[in-house]
């Protein structure tokens, strides 16, 4: 989960000066030849993800989790927290306009929108591209994270100087639980749910039903990512955060897209008490209204294809029948703390 191998190389010691691995144990950089460097993640039981890399930028630790920049040979920058891949530079577009666009897109005027989690900024960045929006607030636990993320994504820069921005460094229950103000749009871009960790409780019904929803104005709604959604892995979480929000709310939509870098399909859920009606073509007019820039991978066609789940997920999804508490949370294969750089 998370290792960094090198093979067919000599070990000249750790030139780059910076001699730490992902959970804090030193390791050493090749600095003479080697034929290749790889970075490799535990994806599932007997089955691992591994891309070429041609350098470690940067690696930390905070008081919260474990971080790494790798520039990686097929998807460019990579952000890497606690030994799991969160985005990387090549196809990071996919997963964010899939968050952010379909919840604000079906409803009528969306203007002040939370972000549970969302420190890499790019969560912000595709919110603040829609003219109705005036203020985003971003709540993130982990400054040192935030502040990294402004320091090395470039591309999120200005999303930072928005002065429609408001970072708070705090945890996001908390934060909703002491607002009094509601909003149009919640958002939840948090870490997927892993065992020992502290994200999964905000994927419960206690916390959709007491904390979330009280928060929403009226036609509100609410969006998070839901983990893996493919043929084998939606059954880890995708499909009983489904059934959770299903207590919740009325109206609740799963959809999914392929995310490349993270060698599966991935899953959101948007829920809300409004129907989602739209059409394919109202959602484009919509697009062409309130959006500035072109959307790279979201169009009204793309929208209505990715709700539209294989036939043995959706069975399997309507089958569920676990709901997501924290006495019988589900969690993603694999863990991120004990993960390591390694040399081989």
């Amino acid at each position: 989960m998370g290792d960094i191998s090198y093979s067919n190389g000599t070990n000249n010691g750790n030139g780059n000066g910076n001699g730490n691995g992902v959970n804090g144990k030193a390791h050493s950089v090749l600095n003479g030849y080697r034929k290749s460097c790889w970075y490799e993640e535990e994806i599932e039981e007997n089955l691992r993800w591994s891309f070429a890399l041609n350098s470690i930028l940067h690696t930390g630790a905070t008081p919260y989790q474990d971080i790494a920049l790798l520039d990686t040979k097929p998807f460019g920058k990579a952000l890497v927290i606690d030994g799991k891949l969160q985005s990387a530079e090549t196809d990071e577009f996919i997963y964010h306009e899939c968050l952010v666009h379909p919840p604000l897109l079906h409803h009528p005027n969306p203007k002040n929108i939370f972000i549970m989690g969302g420190g890499e900024g790019s969560t912000a960045r595709e919110l603040l591209r829609h003219r109705t929006v005036e203020k985003v607030v971003m709540c993130d636990i982990d400054e040192e994270v935030v502040e990294f993320c402004k320091s090395y994504l470039i591309v999120n820069s200005e999303a930072f100087c928005d002065p429609r921005l408001e970072l708070i460094i705090n945890d996001a229950r908390a934060e909703l639980e002491h607002r009094e103000e509601q909003y149009d749009v919640i958002i939840g871009d948090l870490a997927d749910p892993i065992e020992g960790g502290p994200c999964y409780k905000l994927y419960t019904k206690s916390f959709y039903e007491l904390i979330v929803k009280p928060r929403l104005s009226k036609e509100g709604i609410f969006v998070t990512q839901a983990g893996p959604a493919g043929i084998f892995s939606h059954t880890e979480v995708f499909s009983c955060i489904y059934n959770t929000l299903r207590q919740v709310f009325k109206y609740v939509v799963p959809y999914s897209a392929h995310v490349p870098s993270y060698a599966d399909i991935w899953g959101w859920i948007m829920a809300s008490d409004t129907p989602f009606e739209l059409s394919t073509d109202e959602l484009d007019l919509r697009i062409k209204q309130r959006i500035k820039g072109e959307n790279r991978y979201l169009d009204g066609k793309t929208l209505s294809s990715a709700s539209t789940l294989s036939k043995a997920v959706r069975q399997s999804m309507d089958n569920e029948t676990h709901v997501y508490t924290e006495g019988t949370a589900r969690f993603i294969y694999g863990h991120g703390h004990g993960s390591a750089y390694k040399q081989n």
